[in-house]
């Protein structure tokens, strides 16, 4: 991608260096038998009982999560300067957000709304948001509570070295697609799928759930139509990168990886071949009107 010597985002709010609870002593020792677990059918449910008591407690007000992880002790994160690399890794995340902003400005001024800029987080290890605490696991995410998204750019090298999507533009596809559920709640879109589930059995959530990321995944491919044939910002391989990345984080995919049985019902955010037919229909269209995932098969 030809991102240097672009504008830069304002609104980027860097956490990297709050000193923030992490887990404890306790915490860590169960992170790390997590994937043992993950492996055994008893160890799946003793894992589900904990994430039903963390939801539970949320819905009550009450946080278990530093409770379950760290068994009350807390460890902060020191501060310490960032590497070059890292500077230079959110600039380009800045630059991407910027043309972002300039890309959504000008589709909703097209259909006549006003485009109200989100703030990206950057943080490591853990944050707070409106949505709650969440870890690095979680992935990047958007909240529609504070209108923000949550980014740890760990998750860059996550995604090269352990799901293969390397390049800039993967990279830049990730952000994008987060900046669609932002322009998803804008236009109301969320709030209509949450109305839609309510009452709906678990299978039939999480099918409004893939039509809402497939959506995000066909308003990034938006983005990169606007940033190619407007900015001239893509090098030759660049779609690949995203193609690939699309590829990567479909839920047929992740599940194979983690040696499960693909269950279709429990998808939230499409197959690999969803995913990335959703993002070339956006990035070759350029047209919002193409990108209407809630009607038709997928």
């Amino acid at each position: 991608m030809d991102w240097r010597g672009r504008r830069r985002s304002s609104n980027i709010e860097d956490r990297r260096g709050d000193n923030i609870a992490s887990a404890g002593a306790g915490g860590a020792l169960l992170l790390r038998f997590i994937p043992m677990l993950l492996g055994t059918r008893t160890g799946r449910w003793i894992l589900g009982i904990g994430v039903l008591a963390v939801v539970g407690g949320k819905i009550l007000g009450i946080d278990l999560l530093p409770m379950l992880l760290g068994g009350g002790q807390t460890v902060t994160q020191q501060q310490r300067p960032l590497s070059p690399a890292e500077q230079e890794l959110s600039e380009f995340v800045s630059v991407v957000l910027a043309d972002t902003e300039t890309t959504w400005h000008q589709i909703f001024q097209g259909i006549g709304r006003q485009y109200q800029e989100p703030t990206l987080v950057l943080f490591s290890n853990r944050v707070q948001s409106a949505c709650g605490t969440a870890s690095s696991a979680v992935g990047p995410f958007y909240c529609p509570g504070d209108q923000q998204v949550y980014l740890d750019l760990s998750f860059f090298n996550d995604m090269k070295q352990q799901l293969g999507a390397p390049g800039d533009f993967a990279q830049a596809y990730v952000v994008a697609h987060e900046v669609g559920h932002h322009v998803q709640t804008l236009l109301g879109i969320s709030q209509k799928v949450r109305q839609a589930g309510a009452g709906r059995s678990q299978a039939e959530v999480n099918a409004l759930s893939v039509r809402q990321e497939l959506q995000a995944d066909c308003f990034a491919g938006l983005w990169g139509h606007a940033a190619n044939t407007q900015r001239q910002m893509l090098d030759p391989d660049d779609l690949d990168e995203a193609l690939t990345a699309a590829s990567a984080i479909g839920d047929d995919r992740l599940q194979r990886r983690a040696g499960q049985d693909v269950v279709p019902d429990s998808f939230t955010h499409g197959t690999s071949a969803q995913r990335v037919k959703w993002f070339k229909r956006g990035f070759e269209s350029g047209d919002i009107g193409a990108c209407d995932t809630f009607a038709g098969p997928l």
